[in-house]
């Protein structure tokens, strides 16, 4: 897709969700690094159920390492996952607490190396907490991508990453990472596309599909 092309798009979706933003609830890395690691196949919804008492109760890397790893475990009960997510956290705080005195690391290569952090992980967690510009590819901003033709549908996680961070403005990765997903959440859902008031009908392969589609039912 040609500049012109990429720009339109950006608009497009700025001009919908001008103030999106991160919608996981924290007040510092530390916190916004476990929400992420919760979040992965669980809604940003459930997981701030989840983290209004978490956070409440643990405040630090010592304190999630101090209780039991099951007490943890019931704390997050609600999570998907929640007993590989309970161990990845207390081994996440361990190594916070041996290697970085306890605070989360800025660095991209060393935030991956935590036990539950991976590549999308240490973006949000770069871009959010550290002002660091990414763009993190969760399953939104993949279908968005290949969906907008910004992407080839066969691309992997990390080739639809560095195709959005070669055609994006650098300035405007994080911005636009949080505005892909905002749009996927509330406007291009996967199953049920708002096709017929989209503003980027004109530049989607599976919405001008869809439409013709319903025009044939129609008939």
């Amino acid at each position: 897709m040609n500049a012109a092309g990429v720009r339109h798009i950006l608009d497009a979706i700025g001009n919908m969700f001008p103030d999106a933003d991160c919608e996981l609830n924290h007040s510092n890395a530390f916190e916004l690094t476990i929400a992420v690691l919760l979040s992965a196949q669980c809604t940003d919804a459930t997981v701030n159920k989840v983290t209004a008492d978490l956070f409440q109760k643990y405040k630090s890397p010592e304190d999630y390492v101090s209780v039991p790893l099951e007490e943890l475990e019931q704390d997050i009960r609600r999570i998907g996952l929640y007993r590989n997510k309970a161990k990845h956290i207390q081994n996440l705080c361990r190594i916070l607490i041996m290697q970085y005195g306890g605070e989360v690391p800025s660095r991209h290569d060393e935030l991956v190396k935590l036990p539950g952090v991976g590549r999308k992980t240490a973006n949000v967690v770069v871009s959010n907490a550290f002002g660091v510009p990414a763009i993190a590819v969760d399953t939104h901003v993949e279908r968005l991508s290949k969906r907008l033709g910004l992407a080839g549908w066969k691309d992997s996680v990390l080739e639809v990453e560095k195709k959005l961070m070669k055609q994006v403005p650098k300035e405007e990765w994080t911005l636009t990472h949080h505005r892909l997903i905002f749009f996927g959440r509330y406007h291009c859902k996967a199953q049920n596309p708002n096709c017929q008031v989209c503003p980027l009908l004109d530049v989607c392969r599976e919405g001008k599909k869809r439409m013709k589609t319903l025009k044939l039912e129609k008939k």
